[in-house]
């Protein structure tokens, strides 16, 4: 079964937490969210706030990045009609990549 992005994601955030040997309350205190939201990032649930994940992500020390997959995905967005603006067009190498912090 192939592992989705929240899966992932629930791995890494619960990885650097035992690293840092946290227990999920800990983790929930100092991000300023609950326990059952944590437990849920860590579990790979799909549906998460984004601004208290980022809060966790950044409690851990660990930051969301954006990038293109690959070049062809990026030509076959910028062949498309899509009324996006050309400065949020990737740009021709296929290489537009940007932090999601706070």
């Amino acid at each position: 079964m192939a592992t989705t992005f929240p899966e992932t994601l629930g791995a890494e955030v619960r990885a650097r937490r035992a690293a840092l040997r946290l227990s999920q309350q800990d983790l929930a205190d100092m991000a300023g969210v609950s326990e059952r939201f944590v437990r849920f990032v860590e579990q790979g649930k799909p549906s998460v706030q984004l601004d208290s994940l980022l809060a966790v992500l950044e409690t851990l020390g660990l930051e969301l990045r954006l990038s293109t997959r690959s070049r062809d995905a990026a030509r076959a967005l910028v062949s498309q009609p899509s009324g996006v603006p050309p400065s949020d067009v990737p740009s021709s190498d296929g290489a537009s990549e940007s932090s999601a912090r706070p």
